[in-house]
C-alpha cells in the first residue's frame, strides 16, 4: 500500500542508495522535531529496517541515546514495517501495545536501526517483533501490536 502523499515523503533517498525516505511532510510535529531524518528499506532476509541518525539532542546525561528516543524509533518502525512488508495504511493506524527490553546503550555517533519482522497479520491487527541495533550491537529487543485502521470518511475524500 502506498503511503498517502499528502502526509509522507517516502521516495528513494538520494543520499543513501537502496533506502527510501520515511519522513512526515509536516516537520513541526513529533517525527520531524524530535527524530530528524529517517530512512527505511527491506533487507535481503525480508525484514523491515528503519534508520535514524542520532545527534546531541538524542543523548541522555550518560552520553548515550535516551531510552525515549529508542522507544520512539521502535514505535515509528512498526508503521514502516506495516507499509514496507505488510498491508495497512500507516497514516491512520495506532499502536495498541509495545513491549521493550533495553539490553545495551546506544552510541550517539552511529546510525540506530530498528529491524522488524511480522509475526502474524490479521484483517485488523499486525503483530511485530524486532531489535534495535547498531552494526552488531543490540540496544533493545521489542514486540508490539498495531491496529490497522481505515481513514475517516472525511480524510478519504480529500
Amino acid at each position: 500500500m502506498v503511503a498517502r502523499e499528502e502526509y509522507f515523503e517516502d521516495g528513494p533517498c538520494p543520499d543513501n542508495p537502496g533506502w527510501r525516505q520515511w519522513n512526515i511532510k509536516d516537520d513541526t510535529i513529533f517525527n520531524g522535531v524530535v527524530m530528524g531524518h529517517l530512512i527505511t528499506r527491506v533487507d535481503d532476509d525480508g525484514k523491515s529496517r528503519l534508520r535514524m541518525f542520532p545527534d546531541r539532542k538524542h543523548q541522555n546525561l550518560q552520553g548515550i541515546i535516551h531510552g525515549a528516543v529508542t522507544l520512539a524509533l521502535i514505535d515509528i518502525s512498526m508503521f514502516t514495517t506495516m507499509h514496507m512488508i505488510g498491508s495497512g495504511d500507516a497514516g491512520p493506524s495506532v499502536t495498541l501495545e509495545l513491549s521493550t527490553q533495553f539490553v545495551g546503550g546506544g552510541d550517539p555517533g552511529k546510525p540506530l536501526d530498528a529491524v522488524n519482522e511480522i509475526v502474524r497479520e490479521t484483517g485488523k491487527l499486525m503483530f511485530i517483533r524486532g531489535q534495535v541495533v547498531q552494526a552488531d550491537d543490540v540496544v533493545a529487543s521489542h514486540s508490539g501490536i498495531v491496529r490497522k485502521m481505515k481513514p475517516r470518511p472525511s480524510e478519504a475524500t480529500q
